[in-house]
């Protein structure tokens, strides 16, 4: 069965099944204790230590092990803080951070901190000149991701480092996504990652802060990886992490030339073989496996269990997926359609059978969920009013589209439909369905229940 989802986890990689077996045998020990066995599994977690500082860029002595990345976010977001917290308690992120980010942002501001948030484009990406506009004297800590976890944008994170550098505000880079595939560029500060998104075995993150941060390490102070990371380490995992990002690394080049072809055949024939489809995300400053495409009247839901039927498993970002009903976070910040959102991120050596085959089932499963949706091309009919409000109160996505595309026939060329709604998703799906089918969205209106979003009829 194809797996498509790597963003989320990648398959373990053969390298770090042999390490870890390996490990297994020789790393049981205690890397702490002065007798023989004590001293074998020293020598294995520097040797680990030395193979992920060579991968990031930074010293040995630099870099610590964590039980997972979302700890080395939160590890390091803290100790930043609190180590600066003479100079203010402001803290910097964009927008499409990674969740383990926002959490840290929003305890943050729950015990009297401040957040500034740096907004993006429509194609994810964030820009110097917006991290330069956000930072105050107070900022002790900005954080910026290298590339986006949905819609696979790289972030210009040397640009927004140097503007850090200069005001003197360290950077933290959650490098998650993107450490497989190369170091992070620029003079970061601090670098969090995690071992499960380059196929090392999950439970193992990398937490690397540069000398001459100031750093406080939060909760009881422990001896282990530098009193950063308390408890007993997992070494065979770690030995497994370190192993399988160097081999990933010695792959990458050739690698990602040969994804990024099949991605780039995904993101071209999608919008010819399926209609009323949005490919968001950069075209260009992007990870080269990852590709992310949103359909207009489909169920995000119900179309990854028609993909999965099919045989492939994706994710997505689609607020149809979630029991919150509001859209992913990444997608409101950007301002495109969210509805039908599909995330493909192919993992290594994914043959182009598989991609093929997955162009082939699409069109069908797409046609399939909007056809139980009762969707279709509404017939040309007189035009009833030069206005007509709907009432979508209760309908959820893409319901409420649905009803304002069967409606727009219904009013001449000039006139206006407003959609009643009390589903989040409306405030985004709506505007991003007039772009993409010639209509003008002209706003929307607090109501007593709900919001009203008016549509102007084009041509």
């Amino acid at each position: 069965m194809p797996y498509f989802d790597s963003a989320s986890a990648a398959p373990l990689h053969p390298v770090a099944r042999q390490a870890l077996q390996a490990s297994l045998d020789e790393g049981w020990a205690d890397p702490a204790r002065l007798y023989r066995e004590g001293r074998r599994a020293r020598l294995l977690l520097d040797a680990a230590r030395e193979a992920a500082a060579e991968a990031v860029g930074c010293r040995a002595d630099e870099l610590v092990f964590t039980p997972s990345g979302t700890h080395a976010v939160h590890t390091g977001i803290a100790g930043v803080l609190a180590g600066r917290r003479r100079v203010g308690d402001h803290l910097v992120v964009s927008a499409v951070e990674h969740s383990s980010v926002l959490h840290s942002a929003a305890a943050h501001e729950a015990r009297g901190g401040s957040v500034g948030e740096v907004p993006v484009d429509r194609w994810g990406a964030v820009s110097a000149s917006g991290y330069a506009d956000a930072l105050v004297p107070a900022t002790a800590l900005a954080c910026l991701q290298s590339a986006n976890h949905e819609v696979g944008t790289v972030q210009p994170v040397a640009e927004v480092a140097e503007v850090c550098g200069a005001a003197g505000v360290p950077l933290l880079v959650d490098a998650a996504q993107s450490l497989a595939w190369g170091p992070v560029e620029g003079a970061w500060s601090v670098l969090a990652a995690s071992a499960h998104k380059w196929g090392g075995p999950p439970g193992v993150g990398l937490l690397a802060v540069r000398k001459g941060v100031r750093f406080s390490p939060q909760g009881p102070a422990d001896e282990r990886e530098s009193g950063r990371s308390p408890g007993f380490v997992n070494l065979p995992a770690i030995v497994a992490a370190a192993a399988s990002l160097r081999a990933v690394r010695a792959e990458a080049d050739a690698e990602a030339a040969r994804l990024r072809i099949l991605v780039d055949r995904i993101r071209r024939r999608v919008v010819r073989l399926v209609p009323d489809v949005e490919v968001v995300g950069h075209a260009d400053r992007r990870l080269p496996h990852l590709v992310t495409f949103s359909c207009l009247y489909v169920d995000g839901e119900a179309l990854l269990h028609e993909l999965d039927r099919a045989g492939f498993s994706v994710s997505s970002g689609s607020s149809c997926t979630s029991s919150t009903l509001t859209p992913s976070h990444v997608l409101r910040a950007m301002g495109v359609l969210s509805e039908g959102n599909v995330r493909v991120s192919l993992p290594s050596g994914t043959p182009a059978a598989e991609v093929n085959a997955f162009l082939e089932v699409l069109p069908a499963a797409v046609a399939g969920v909007r056809e139980r949706l009762g969707v279709s091309e509404p017939a040309a009919v007189a035009p009833e009013a030069d206005s007509l409000e709907l009432d979508t109160l209760g309908l959820r996505c893409p319901q409420p589209v649905i009803e304002l595309a069967r409606a727009i026939v219904r009013v001449p060329v000039g006139g206006t439909v407003t959609v009643l709604s009390d589903d989040e998703v409306a405030r985004l799906d709506i505007p991003a369905w007039c772009a993409m089918r010639g209509h003008e969205y002209l706003g929307e209106t607090p109501r007593p229940t709900g919001t009203a979003y008016t549509v102007r009829r084009g041509a």
